[in-house]
């Protein structure tokens, strides 16, 4: 059985002036606080209006989120107890993540062909641009 307390989270400064909608945010949030192991397994998280009131937004937005992550396979609710990282979350939060990555690196080779750089000077650039980060 799941324990029933939930954890404060803490999740990056959700702002509507940030890219993506607000729900999208909390996702990504929770996204990366999962994928990093920092929520193992059954962690309960905060309900709907703890967590709408830690981070000044409405029930909605939260309730939102929450039925994606839980769409993905990234948390589960169970009745009257609450809403808590799935056994699978870790693994299904990363591999989310990753085709994400995945997504972008292609939209990112596409610019980079169409701004007229060959295969390898793609390569190029993307190790470049991977050496900046590493640094």
């Amino acid at each position: 059985m799941p324990p029933v307390s939930s954890i404060k989270l803490i999740l990056p400064p959700i702002s509507p002036a940030a890219p993506g909608s607000l729900y999208e945010q909390i996702v990504t949030g929770l996204k990366r606080v999962i994928s990093e192991g920092k929520l193992e397994p059954d962690s309960a998280l905060p309900s709907f209006r703890q967590l709408a009131a830690d981070l000044l937004v409405s029930v909605i937005t939260v309730k939102r989120a929450y039925e994606e992550l839980e769409r993905e396979g990234i948390i589960y609710r169970r009745q009257g107890l609450g809403t808590f990282v799935a056994a699978q979350g870790q693994d299904r939060s990363r591999e989310v993540k990753l085709a994400h990555a995945r997504e972008l690196l292609l939209t990112a080779a596409r610019e980079a062909a169409e701004s007229g750089l060959s295969p390898a000077e793609i390569t190029q650039f993307f190790m470049e641009t991977l050496n900046d980060y590493a640094s």
